[in-house]
């Protein structure tokens, strides 16, 4: 069984930038860990908005301007940069939530049949929960995980609300 490591918008912004919590500071470390420790392939995702984000629905809905690209907010952090660098990576920039590329990409790349998938990052209750439900819908059969120890949301009690409707899923949470 092959293995993939999906990294969810570990971004300046979303840690300690425009939307960024100490509860999302606090996972940096482990999910260096988690990359450095890793024996498989790693996608890591990135939130990218242009200039024109206040007048975006998400913008109208969230009016806080973030993950503009090429902006300091926009970029990975660095301490999981450094890590992702030492053993190699895909990335791959999303224009909201989910990322509608990563089942294309695994079924490109990969045998989903005979893959399995740990999603980690930013935020819990946005971004990794909408990206474990593209790829459970589009391989109902992959063995997809989160690891809770890796991720943070807006808030704890919508970190542990999003962690269980991804068990209610089927989505296993470590």
């Amino acid at each position: 069984m092959n293995k993939l490591l999906i990294i969810i918008d570990m971004q300046k912004d979303f840690i300690d930038g425009a939307l960024g919590t100490k509860e999302a500071q606090s996972i940096v470390d482990n999910v260096v860990n988690k990359i450095d420790n890793f024996d498989g392939s790693i996608i890591a995702t990135m939130d990218t908005h242009r200039d024109d984000y206040m007048e975006t629905r998400e913008g109208r809905f969230l009016p806080v301007p973030h993950c503009i690209k090429n902006t300091a907010g926009w970029e990975i952090d660095q301490s999981v940069m450094s890590a992702l660098k030492r053993k190699g990576f895909k990335l791959v920039e999303k224009p909201t939530f989910g990322s509608v590329e990563l089942p294309k990409l695994i079924k490109e790349k990969y045998n989903p049949e005979k893959l399995s998938v740990e999603l980690v990052g930013l935020c819990t209750d946005i971004c990794v929960v909408s990206n474990a439900m593209l790829l459970k819908a589009a391989f109902p059969e992959m063995d997809i995980s989160i690891d809770s120890s890796c991720c943070a949301g807006v808030t704890p009690e919508k970190h542990e609300a999003a962690l269980e409707t991804m068990r209610s899923c089927q989505i296993e949470v470590k």
